[in-house]
């Protein structure tokens, strides 16, 4: 009995040895970093994730391994065990942790969870005796790991945190695909016996019938321009003229005329002749999808066998149809482009630009959405440009081989008189004559190519490069034609405007974007900020030109109007419209708005403003 007394009074007093307090606020810092600062300060919120990870995890490594007083067997097994497990963990871990850059990701998300369940460990087994509380210290190590298998990632946010949820529980992609497992695809060459479809999709004479009043009546003929014929609308510049709205959503919000669940990806819209088209994935099927613009009811889809995933951005294509002349082209994640009969989906013809290019599969897929100039369609596979006939879809010219990554989509623009399209690369941005592709010049800037290069008033280029960071900025280029050939120099470069995936959009004068995660303004003639404000995530804006005003939707799914002024920040509205994170590019056809993510479409009437 007495020894018995006396080893608890011994292994008490060894836990009271244990020095808590040095790693209990260094776990709570690491954690203050890691999950408060991305929420009340999203700009910072890459430095805080890697402050909190990395900064915290060497503090809590340094107090475990030389100052906590933990027996030596302990403190340099239990360092052993954590790696061991890590390591051991991975083979059970979903897919979507385990795989592509979340893996990477995974091994150091795990470091704040170990260093909590050391601190827990220290504090729950203070009056434990040697074996119970080194079996409770391997215990709680093994729960650090084996609880990212119960999980899985539904991507990450703008700012980079990782959206989980529990592995069993059923995706939206995976409703979706319950509620209808396959949609009857348009003219299939194998024709096999679809499922019935969730409802009976509508003719195109019947579409035509039900066309809402908001927009344009159907065309005459197969050359009637459409209402918004692809990526950011008719010039690429996401700006719209000779459309007023009421901007007191207050007395008149936007009224909801159809809400309907849709296949992921990051496609857009592209809208005409009361039809509106836009692409995702449906299980193993790479799908174009055509719906009633009126009613969001399905009229026809077309489907490809092929399926694109990483674990960031998740699955489905990222590009957006283009709408030409009674034709829809189509560009998927893995390189197929498509030609397709606009009113009911029949293949025209199809080809694989990856193929033909001999263009690698980026890790974000292939997200250049397709550009139609003269007889032609081009489309960046990756970074390299590459153009087709319209009529029978041959192969016409590719362009410079050196351009570097690219996941924007080409530009056509007017400089000096001259046609030619833009891409923006991984190396810079270059320029090709529209007729071969030749080079006509290029400026390096490298950084992440991502969104559309802009054309001032003046005739100047805005390119943009950034990062998840929230780094980088806005460059203005001065282009020009000379004796000796083009030029493309450097006028300034501005931090005040720094987007990562979020296109800027130019109106008099001034250019107006996301810094980060907030809204902001710059002038064009010197790159300075005129104001930064109004937190909407990573979102995607229109411009009512005529009114001077932005229409933003917000990375969270609510809609928000924004007085396209230089003067100061001022946001008029703002409605909930959407749930789940939304980068999509919301479309403005007459007066019909239609917004969607990975899981859902939702369209919207603006109440009309009255005109003298």
């Amino acid at each position: 009995m007495r020894r018995r007394g006396a080893y608890a009074f011994s292994m008490t007093i060894l836990q009271k040895e244990l020095r808590l307090w040095p790693g209990v606020l260094a776990v709570m810092l690491q954690w203050l970093l890691w999950i408060v600062v991305p929420i009340v300060a999203p700009d910072a919120a890459a430095y805080g994730m890697i402050g909190g990870i990395v900064g915290g995890g060497l503090a809590v490594l340094v107090w475990w391994a030389f100052f906590s007083r933990a027996p030596l067997l302990e403190r340099w097994g239990g360092i052993v065990l954590m790696i061991v497990a890590a390591f051991a963990t991975r083979p059970i871990l979903h897919e979507s942790i385990a795989g592509g850059m979340m893996g990477m990701m995974f091994g150091i998300l795990i470091v704040p969870c170990f260093c909590l369940a050391l601190v827990i460990w220290g504090v729950v087994s203070r009056r434990l005796g040697e074996g119970p509380r080194r079996a409770a210290l391997a215990a709680i190590i093994l729960a650090a790991c084996g609880v990212w298998a119960l999980l899985r990632t539904d991507g990450i946010t703008g700012e980079g945190r990782p959206q989980l949820a529990w592995r069993w529980m059923k995706t939206p992609e995976q409703q979706l695909l319950i509620r209808a497992s396959s949609e009857p695809a348009a003219l299939p060459a194998a024709p096999a016996k679809p499922d019935a479809p969730e409802e009976p999709p509508a003719s195109p004479a019947a579409v035509r019938a039900e066309l809402p009043a908001a927009l344009p009546s159907p065309r005459a003929t197969a050359l009637t321009t459409p209402d918004w014929p692809g990526f950011r609308g008719p010039h690429r510049d996401d700006t719209i003229t000779g459309v007023r709205i009421k901007t007191d959503w207050a007395s008149s919000p936007p009224v909801e005329l159809w809400r309907r669940p849709v296949g992921p990806g990051w496609s857009s819209f592209a809208v005409g002749d009361g039809l509106i088209y836009t692409q995702e994935q449906r299980g193993e099927f790479e799908v174009v999808a055509c719906y009633n613009a009126t009613t969001g009811k399905p009229v026809w889809t077309h489907r490809d066998a092929a399926r694109f995933y990483e674990s960031n951005g998740g699955a489905g294509p990222r590009a957006t149809p283009t709408l030409h002349n009674g034709r829809v082209y189509t560009f998927g994640a893995t390189g197929i482009l498509n030609a397709l009969d606009a009113d009911n989906g029949a293949v025209v013809w199809t080809r694989n630009a990856a193929s033909d290019t001999g263009a690698t599969l980026p890790g974000w897929g292939f997200a250049g959405s397709p550009l139609v100039v003269d007889d032609m369609v081009i489309v960046a596979a990756s970074g390299r440009l590459a153009a087709y006939d319209l009529a029978t879809g041959d192969p016409r010219w590719k362009g410079p081989e050196d351009a570097g990554g690219s996941y924007s989509s080409p530009h056509l623009a007017t400089i000096g008189g001259v046609p030619q399209v833009l891409l923006m690369s991984g190396a810079g941005v270059i320029s090709v004559a529209v007729a071969d592709g030749k080079l006509l010049w290029k400026h390096s800037w490298p950084g992440a190519a991502i969104l559309q290069p802009a054309v001032t008033a003046d005739g100047a280029v805005l390119i943009t490069t950034g990062d998840m960071s929230g780094g980088i900025g806005t460059r203005r280029l001065a282009v020009a034609r000379g004796s000796g050939g083009w030029t493309a120099e450097e006028v300034w470069t501005s931090n005040g405007l720094k987007p990562y995936f979020n296109d800027i959009i130019v109106h008099d004068g001034h250019a107006f974007g996301f810094d980060g995660s907030i809204l902001a303004c710059i002038d064009l003639q010197d790159g300075k900020r005129m104001w930064k404000g109004g937190r909407y995530g990573h979102g995607q804006l229109l411009l009512l030109a005529d009114q001077d005003l932005l229409l933003v939707l917000s990375e969270e799914g609510e809609l928000a109007l924004v007085a396209a002024e230089p003067g100061q920040f001022t946001e008029i509205a703002r409605f909930p419209a959407i749930e789940g994170k939304t980068w999509n590019h919301p479309v403005l056809a007459g007066n019909t708005l239609l917004v969607r993510n990975g899981q859902e479409m939702v369209a919207f009437r603006l109440p009309l403003a009255k005109t003298s």
